[in-house]
Parts: structure tokens; sequence; C-alpha cells
């Protein structure tokens, strides 16, 4: 098959879960046989460098970028809130990155376009004026649903209603996308619902999160267990998070286990978590080398409560053997058992307690870590995920 991969941001570096995901359909796409073009928006905020990019990647791909601006403004802000669009998506559209587009349909001719993510979909009307490929939007998460429950959690009173108006304006223009693709490969069997739900005939399918679990060792380091957490610190519901597990869990584990040791790290690490050693705290911004800092420690926590779609990180942590302490929402869309390969907290004084819990027996997390990693091999290899959505891509092109 012939694939336009259209990307939101570059797929590479896969410096984050979104990058990781997309790179990881590229690279699978390839590896079975298929021919993929990828163009990207490329944004002060995730640029493209080519010259950075494999060689191999970047000649099978022809790899391109775009610049938009996608920098906040309040003027275009206010524009959208009058008339009705919305500003998260509208932002991302370029007359620049439409003219490519129209030259690059006008040359060549795909069977599928794939689009990564809602916030290349405003690119649809010129891709069904250009070309006669089937449309798949692949989810990564249900925008709307991350709003709605960043909009719950919101203390500013000014902020709240502002949010629920965006997460009303998402879930209805996730409707009317719906209904012009041919198809949607949601990340989770829990968003694959959700937009079944909006009703129409438009084919959902679920094709979760792939990797390739050879790239991802075990480890079992030595020492008593260090907690930590690894994520893209400028990603609204991360902050939330590790903001919330400072101010109400870490004081009280400190206060049972004052040795206790836990690691923060992640791209723009805000400076005022990094400027305040809080005691048993270590933390840093971007480190290089992701897998390493996950092999080097004990249990992975994540306390996600307006997140969506699937996390990248828990897949990679449990794939290298990671005892995980999540929220039920931070584990939404893994097929997970809680006590057997996954610990669930969703308040303070559980999170403590499963904090404690593996503190008191620690070949718990050697355990749980175990039957984590056995998880990621019969559900996320890539090689499985990317037969599925093929065998998806051919229903579509025989309708």
């Amino acid at each position: 098959m012939r694939i336009l991969q259209l990307c939101n941001k570059p797929p590479y570096p896969p410096i984050d879960g979104g990058a990781k995901a997309m790179y990881n359909i590229t690279r699978g796409l390839l590896g079975a046989g298929h021919e993929v073009k990828v163009l990207c928006i490329s944004t002060q905020k995730h640029p493209l460098k080519v010259s950075a990019v494999p060689a191999g990647f970047r000649e099978q791909t022809r790899i391109e970028g775009v610049f938009v601006d996608t920098s906040l403004n309040v003027v275009d802000a206010f524009t959208d809130l009058v008339t009705a669009d919305n500003y998260n998506i509208s932002r991302f559209f370029s007359p620049d990155m439409d003219i490519r587009l129209i030259q690059l349909l006008s040359q060549e001719q795909f069977d599928i376009i794939h689009l990564e993510s809602l916030f290349v979909t405003p690119y649809i009307p010129t891709l069904r004026r250009y070309s006669k490929a089937r449309i798949v939007l692949r989810a990564h998460n249900l925008e709307h649903v991350i709003q709605e429950r960043i909009a719950q959690g919101e203390r500013n009173i000014l902020k709240k209603p502002y949010r629920k108006f965006l997460a009303k304006q998402l879930r209805n223009y996730e409707r009317e996308v719906l209904a012009q693709v041919d198809g949607v490969a949601a990340i989770t069997a829990a968003d694959a619902h959700a937009m079944a739900s909006h009703g129409g005939s438009t084919p959902i399918t679920t094709i979760p999160f792939g990797l390739d679990p050879d790239e991802y060792a075990v480890s079992n380091p030595p020492g008593p267990p260090v907690f930590f957490h690894l994520g893209s610190m400028d990603w609204l519901p991360n902050e939330e998070g590790i903001r919330w597990l400072l101010r109400t869990v870490w004081p009280r584990l400190l206060k049972a286990h004052p040795q206790a040791k836990l690691h923060l790290a992640g791209n723009r690490m805000p400076k005022d978590m990094i400027r305040a050693r809080l005691p048993g705290t270590t933390v840093v911004g971007r480190v290089p080398d992701a897998n390493r800092y996950i092999a080097q420690r004990h249990v992975m926590l994540v306390p996600l409560f307006s997140a969506g779609g699937m996390r990248v990180k828990i897949i990679e942590g449990m794939a290298m053997g990671k005892c995980i302490i999540s929220t039920r929402i931070g584990a939404e869309g893994i097929d997970h058992e809680p006590g057997s390969n996954i610990l669930i907290a969703d308040t303070a004084a559980e999170f403590t307690g499963q904090m404690e819990k593996v503190l008191a027996n620690p070949q718990l997390i050697a355990e749980i870590g175990a039957n984590a990693a056995n998880l990621v091999r019969s559900r996320h290899n890539n090689t499985r995920i990317i037969q599925e959505l093929t065998a998806f891509y051919a229903s579509l092109l025989k309708k």
C-alpha cells in the first residue's frame, strides 16, 4: 500500500509518547513492506531537523516538515471563541501546509492517508479535493475528555467555564470529523466506544500502542526501591499529577519512611520544581536516554487525573519489567489486572498505601514487573499491531 502519514508534529526524534506512537507506526508499516511518505507540522516547540533523522528512515519516508506557528495567541483564541471555532484545533491549520498538500497530492497517488490526531483534520477538505485515498484518523486521545477532566479539577473560577466550553466544542468537532473520515483507529477500546457513541456508520477499530519488546531489556537494579516519574512536563495532565503527588502524597510517605527516594525527570520541567529541593527528591529536566533512566530505577508513579488515550510511558515501563503505581485514568486502555501486573491508586491515601506496600515487600516489585513485561509482549508487540492496522486499511479499500 502507498500511505501518506500526516503528523501534527515530527515523529522523530521519538522523545514523547505521541512521537513514539507515530514513529513506531511508520517503522512498522515500512517493515511490513508498505510505502510511507511522512509529512509533518514543524513548530517552535517541536521542530523537524531533517539532518538529525537517521539516513535510512529519512530516505524511506522522504520525511519533510512545514513550519506552522502554533503558539498561543490571545486575539486568535478570543476570535475563535466568538466564532465558535475551536482554537485548540484551528491553530494547527496553515496555508503553507495546505499548499504543500495540494502540490504533493497533485504529483502522487496514495491508497491511504493516515491522520495522526485530531489536530491535522482541518486539512480534510483539501485531502478530499485532491485525493481519492481512504482517510483514516488515528485517535491518540479523545481531546474533549481531556478538557472535561481538566475542567473538573480546575480551581481558577475564570478558567473553569472556558475549559468546559472548549470541551463541548471539541466533542462537537469530533462528531463532525467522524462523518468526514473513512475509518478511525482508536488507541484504546474505551476511546473507540466513546467515538462510536457519537453515532454514524464510520468503521472504528482499536489499534493500541505497539513497540518492539526486544528493544526494552527487563532490568532489576540493586538497592532499596526508588520511586520515579518520567514524562513531558509541558503536558498539563503530567504537571497537574506531579504537583498533586508532591503536595499530598510525598509528605505522607516521608513521615513513615524518611529514607524514601523519589526521582522526577522530563522535558520542560518547571523551574520551581527543580529549585524546591524537597526532602528525598531528585528533580531534573530532560534526560539523554529515557530507557536508561527507567532501567536504573524501580517503581514508576503515574498520578494522572485528566489524561485520555493510552500512556506510552506505562507500556514502556512494563516492557522493562517495572512495577507501576497508577491511577485508574492513567492505566486506561491497558488490559491490566490490578494487583497482578500493576498497582492502582486514586487517592492520596491509596497512593501512599501502595508505595508503602512495595517498600515493605521489595519482592512484589519484581513479581508485578515480570507480569507486566509478559503483558506487553503478548498485547503490544508492534508486528502484530501493524498487521491489525493494515488489515483495517484493506477492509476500507474494498468499500
